[in-house]
């Protein structure tokens, strides 16, 4: 297991991959008309959200990669109108966020790394500030869907359950149907 910040980079795209499967396989239970239904938040439903992760880890995780395409994932952003459909196509992208910080190591993360834009050549930053930031873009909009979902028939799911070991058993069943170790 790996320790210092690799060892934390790994962690958080586990449990990133982990609160995508509780957010999205709770949002499975919506009909595509209350995926899609207007809500207050900064994108305006459940659908337009979660298709902004998926769109917004994909840059990041190609840019990261040094894919000069990186910028062209917003030339047409996925929309997916379904749960389900958008749900495997997020869960690979998760493990392949995962399998880059597993790659990683402390000389890696200092590396540089920059995110090509539009309108603005910005300076680069380094993988583990760009790793950071990716996190907390997830985080952040999945708690503006979390809230969402408040407003549906569907419970939200627990999302903070990960990191602590007295919430193991919590999580053991879904880490093991995601294949990701019970660490």
């Amino acid at each position: 297991m790996a320790t210092g910040l690799t060892g934390h980079f790994v962690a958080m795209a586990r449990n990133n991959a982990w609160a995508n499967h509780r957010l999205l396989g709770a949002c499975e239970a919506l009909t595509p008309e209350e995926f899609a239904a207007p809500r207050i938040s900064f994108f305006p439903s459940l659908r337009a959200t979660l298709n902004h992760i998926l769109v917004v880890d994909l840059y990041y995780i190609d840019a990261l990669e040094g894919d000069p395409g990186a910028l062209a994932r917003f030339d047409k952003p996925p929309d997916f109108a379904d749960a389900a459909l958008l749900y495997s196509v997020q869960l690979a992208s998760d493990r392949r966020l995962i399998a880059f910080c597993e790659r990683q190591t402390e000389t890696s993360l200092a590396s540089l790394c920059t995110l090509p834009r539009r309108d603005r050549k910005p300076p680069p930053s380094t993988v583990a500030a760009v790793l950071a930031h990716l996190f907390q873009h997830q985080i952040h909009h999945r708690g503006q869907a979390h809230a969402m979902l408040a407003g549906t028939h569907i419970m939200p799911p627990q999302l903070d359950d990960f990191f602590l070991a007295g919430d193991l058993p919590l999580r053991r069943d879904e880490l093991r149907a995601l294949g990701l170790p019970e660490e």
